[in-house]
Parts: structure tokens; sequence; C-alpha cells
């Protein structure tokens, strides 16, 4: 949204102090007292319990899936009806719209991802939708919901958390919760059964989870999230993260939904150089804008470089 009320402005700080307050408790409804996530597998009519896989689509759907009751509890205290996206690649994943003027709509993705064991303090990145058609032009209904310009403000539900050693994770266990011997088969082509009488004594997946609820806009880098796609892309540094502390955070969304709209598609003459301009200084540079309100953000790929430093 490039030109807010002052009531929608409002209306904006409110939902982002409610979703704050929300995702504070979020920890304790799915984690156990040591950190790990209280869903160790899924289980069949006979009660074996198969482990998941850490594969991070899977790890992804299934803390969505753990985490929607909650959603819903908190759509209902701030009065709100929920719209899931129609399709899986839309966005965004849950549209909030405030029941006493349903004009008021908030976009939220819920958004996951690990530790990056490689870059401590870093976590392995994340999208923030597309900057494609979309987002270029907010009227279109394109692999969104509802149109962009419809939303008023829009939300990151972050999840971030650390991965389990591998060597604690079989995949190919399944645990029966009623038999009181280890049952082993011979013919090589199945799994082998372990009693388990405590449902904690599953290694999970994954542990450790760190909420953050955020403007996407806050949460922005000036690089795109994937080759192949037209993805924004996310900081990484954790600290960051938590502070809303993207390259956009002191320019301020307009600056986001400028560079955004145009990524790719403005070329300058430096020289005898004709080259597509796909950074936020080089951008800044070309409007004429102040670059020393870019963010200064820790990167994985080169420690000891700022993205947008001059």
């Amino acid at each position: 949204m490039l030109n807010l009320t002052e009531s929608r402005k409002k209306e904006i700080k409110n939902f982002a102090t409610s979703l704050e307050r929300f995702v504070r408790s979020l920890g304790d409804l799915v984690s156990s007292d040591d950190g790990q996530w209280t869903v160790k597998g899924f289980i069949d009519i006979f009660k074996n319990i198969y482990t998941i896989s850490s594969d991070t689509k899977i790890v992804s759907k299934i803390l969505e899936i753990h985490l929607f009751p909650h959603i819903m509890q908190f759509a209902r205290e701030n009065e709100c009806s929920v719209v899931l996206a129609s399709h899986q690649n839309w966005y965004p994943d849950i549209s909030f719209i405030k029941k006493s003027d349903p004009s008021v709509k908030f976009a939220v993705d819920v958004k996951t991802t690990y530790r990056d064991p490689a870059f401590p303090g870093h976590v392995n990145g994340f999208t923030l939708g597309s900057h494609g058609e979309y987002f270029r032009n907010r009227t279109s209904s394109k692999n969104i919901q509802f149109p962009y310009s419809e939303y008023s403000g829009h939300f990151c539900l972050g999840i971030i958390y650390t991965r389990s050693d591998i060597s604690d994770i079989n995949e190919t266990k399944i645990f029966n919760t009623r038999e009181l011997e280890l049952v082993e088969r011979d013919d090589g082509r199945f799994y082998r059964v372990f009693k388990v009488e405590n449902l904690r004594s599953i290694t999970s997946v994954v542990k450790d989870f760190q909420f953050f609820s955020c403007e996407k806009w806050k949460l922005a880098s000036d690089k795109q999230g994937s080759g192949n796609t037209a993805n924004i892309g996310s900081i990484t540094f954790i600290d960051d993260i938590i502070a809303g502390r993207g390259v956009f955070s002191r320019l301020g969304e307009k600056w986001f939904d400028e560079y955004w709209m145009n990524y790719g598609l403005i070329r300058r003459l430096s020289g005898d150089k004709n080259s597509v301009i796909k950074s936020l200084a080089e951008f800044i540079e070309f409007k004429k804008g102040d670059k020393t309100k870019i963010v200064p953000v820790r990167t994985k790929r080169k420690p000891d470089k700022i993205v947008g430093e001059c």
C-alpha cells in the first residue's frame, strides 16, 4: 500500500500487535519441555507410529496443520473470518478479514526455515511471495486470493527451527504403542517395529522453535529468493529477522514496493555497459534517493560484506 489513511495505519498496528502477542504463545503449544517438537510421526489404525521425514516441505506442511486450530482461535478472538488460499501456490496462505468491516483484510504467509549449521546465526532462508503479476498489478487476481491492493497489510508468521542430528533419526523405524517386545521381520522388505511406552522417547525431526511475526517488507532483501522463479528473497541473519531489520526497514514500504515492482525491468547505461538494475543501491542511485538509509545486513555468502554497500 503506497498511501495509507490514519485509520488504516491504526488497523495495521493493532493487527501487528495482536499477531505478535499470539506468536509468543506458540512455542509452548508445539514443543515439549526439552524443546522437542511434540509431533512424533503419524499413526495408523494398528497403533503404529511412523517417523516423518525431515524434508523441509513435509515439516512445513505438518507445522501448518499443527498450528491451524490455534490460528482459528486467534481469528475468533480478533473477530476475523479466515479464508485459506484456494490453490496450493496462491498468495497468501491465510487471509484474515475483519467481520465488522470486510474491506479490512490482512495477508499472512506462514514461513518456516531451519538454522543453517554451516553459517551460525543464519537460517537457510525463505521467500516472501512473488514480485510478478499480482505484485506489479495491484488489481490482478492471478495467483492471489484477493487483489494485492485489497489487503491492509502483508505479514509473515515465521517459524525457525533446528533439524535434529540425522544420526538420531531413522526413517525406516516403526514404533508400536502396544507391543511389549521388539518385533523384527526377516524378509528384508519390511520395517522393523519397535515398542514405545513413552512417546517422548521418539526423537523429533525438528526442535528448538523460534516464532516471529513481521510485516513482510521489513524482512526483505534486495535479491530474489530463488533463481528460476520471481520470488522476493528474505534476509537470513536471525537477529535481523526477529528485529524486522531488512534492507528496506529504514527506507519504508514505498521503496520496497517500487523496487520489487521494477526488479529486473530497468536498464541503465554505465559507460559503455548496458545493464539491468538488480541491487537496491543501484536502484536508489538511479532514483536519486538516499543510499545511507539502506540497512546493512549480514549475509551468508560474504560475511565481511554488507548488502547495499557502496
